[in-house]
């Protein structure tokens, strides 16, 4: 079933796609996220996304395991 989140970037122009995976404990370290994005498992509006530190801003979705996250500002 999926999860559907908010995550608030609070007055940031943007937030690291790596970083954002870290920041909700969707994986354990830096490094799990970086081999996670590049293998080609989340996508980013629609899109699989193989940039580790792809810039998230307001209105973007991310796609990961069960989990959709929508980028709010």
């Amino acid at each position: 079933m999926m999860k559907t989140r908010t995550f608030d970037i609070k007055g940031q122009e943007f937030i690291q796609l790596n970083n954002l995976l870290k920041v909700l404990h969707l994986v354990g370290t830096g490094g799990e996220a970086n081999m996670r994005i590049v293998s080609g498992e989340v996508m980013v509006n629609g899109k699989i996304e193989i940039q580790k530190r792809k810039k998230l801003r307001p209105g973007d979705t991310v796609l990961f395991l069960d989990n959709q996250i929508l980028i709010a500002g």
